[in-house]
């Protein structure tokens, strides 16, 4: 039984099985290198600018009521200057009515037309090995608000306090800010102030514009810098906004997509055209939406870095069971037709090898790119296995039929890494190979008789000559 075939088979089966062992460990420090670079990534990210995130701009109108105030004060002794007491020794108050002028929750009024354009130019910033791709943006805003209704939010007594109106624009962080920024409407110029830690919100620009009946339609230019994603917020009644960017790899994201979008090596530009019917937001309001604008409606690119090394590495290690498998299937099926039968041993290192191939695979991307590190890798790779095979495993002529499987295996996974989108495809396929010529080359096996048996066959392509039958004697 144990020189069987089969059961020789079986054995490989297992011993792939525990090649799982050392891809996960393999597994784990691809993972800790990705989690090490993204937290890199993060860190420049934040100390340039950060995922930036834009909502506004907002007119924010105080309003006052004017009311009658009850008010208890204390009772004064015009004598002694002393509060007066009662016969039971009890402070006297008296009530007191005035009017007074109360703040009330102020009129939030978001643009009825809002035109933005973006424009922004990437770097590459590098720390240590790793590269963090940052942009620098220059906004620029046309915008106007609908001011006709907002009486009709008005309560009681309420009065709109026009001359200490505030237009807000909030930004993920007032650090990322930058350059060039200003305020206008017509010929009049607005001082912008930072608005961090004044009105709760995370950070963002300010500026009193006075009685904003005065001016028909702003115009906004400020300079910030970012990092990993650009995105905003259409808070317009009709919003229309423009991204340009020479990055060459947008992944739009966010709310909605571009209606239009030319990309190329160059970078790409996208177009925007939000209507109010598509966003469940008020254009006037006594309550900030800005939070909700920024949560539910915002959008915009990533700055998407297809198939990075990190990416590759882990798809290319889930492919280490199938391609140790197939080392292994290849080594079995060729030796079977010798009398020597390989040992566990010698397939384990075989395996380990492999395993190595991954490590060095990531090591060498991390220097040299993924190409060159795939390259070198996959080289010293197929030559250790097929040196081992000539050397230890004493295959001889069947070397080559080794190392052509080794390089046609390195070969279609480099091709799977470098299409993503046909990943599944080609491992389907080089699996469903696999299978097929492994059936075709056991046909003839008797599974259950000794490998000694199988080995005087003399090859998978030679037909089972039939067992001559003994003439009958009548």
């Amino acid at each position: 039984m144990y020189k069987s075939f089969g059961w020789r088979f079986c054995v490989v089966g297992v011993l792939i099985i525990l090649m799982s062992i050392p891809l996960f460990f393999v597994g784990q420090i691809v993972d800790d290198r990705s989690h090490y670079n993204r937290t890199t990534r993060a860190s420049v990210g934040l100390e340039w600018g950060g995922p930036e995130v834009l909502s506004g701009p907002v007119l924010v109108i105080p309003v006052e009521e004017s009311a009658l105030v009850q008010e208890r004060r204390e009772l004064i002794d015009p004598e002694t200057g002393m509060q007066r007491i009662d016969s039971d020794g009890k402070p006297i108050f008296r009530i007191v009515e005035e009017m007074r002028q109360l703040q009330r929750a102020p009129i939030f009024i978001y643009p009825n037309r809002f035109d933005v354009e973006l424009t922004s130019e990437t770097e590459a910033r590098q720390r240590g090995i790793f590269t963090v791709p940052v942009y620098s943006s220059r906004a620029d805003l046309t915008f106007d608000f609908p001011l006709d209704a907002v009486s009709t939010f008005l309560r009681g007594e309420e009065t709109p306090m026009w001359e200490q109106t505030e237009l807000r624009l909030s930004v993920t962080s007032n650090r990322s800010l930058r350059g060039e920024a200003a305020l206008n409407a017509a010929d009049v110029s607005f001082e912008l102030e930072p608005m961090q830690h004044r009105h709760g919100e995370d950070g963002g620009v300010m500026a009193y514009t006075g009685d904003p009946r005065q001016h028909n339609t702003y115009q906004m230019v400020f300079e910030f810098n970012g990092a990993e994603s650009l995105m905003i917020a259409p808070v317009g009644r009709n919003s229309r906004i423009r991204m340009v960017s020479d990055w060459p790899h947008p992944s739009f994201t966010g709310a909605f997509l571009p209606n239009t979008r030319e990309i190329s090596d160059e970078g790409f530009i996208a177009d925007w055209s939000i209507p109010h019917l598509a966003r469940a937001l008020p254009q006037i309001s006594r309550e900030s939406y800005d939070s909700i604008a920024r949560r539910q409606t915002s959008f915009g690119v990533n700055l998407y870095q297809p198939n990075d090394l990190y990416q590759k590495s882990y798809r290319a290690a889930r492919y280490g069971m199938l391609f140790i498998g197939l080392t292994f299937l290849t080594i079995f099926l060729i030796k079977s037709q010798g009398a020597r039968p390989t040992h566990p041993v010698q397939f384990i290192l075989v395996g380990l090898s492999q395993s190595t191939f991954f490590l060095l695979l990531l090591a060498f991307a991390e220097q040299i790119g993924f190409s060159a590190a795939y390259l070198l890798a996959s080289t010293a790779t197929v030559l250790l296995i097929v040196t081992f095979g000539a050397v230890a495993l004493h295959l001889g002529k069947r070397t080559l039929v080794l190392a052509l499987m080794l390089t046609l295996l390195y070969g279609v996974l480099y091709l799977i890494l470098r299409s993503a989108d046909y990943a599944l495809l080609a491992g389907s396929i080089l699996t469903f190979i696999a299978i097929a010529a492994t059936m075709y080359a056991t046909r003839n096996e008797d599974w259950y008789g000794p490998q000694e048996e199988s080995a005087k066959r003399g090859g998978w392509f030679k037909r089972k000559s039939p067992t001559p039958t003994a003439p009958v004697e009548s």
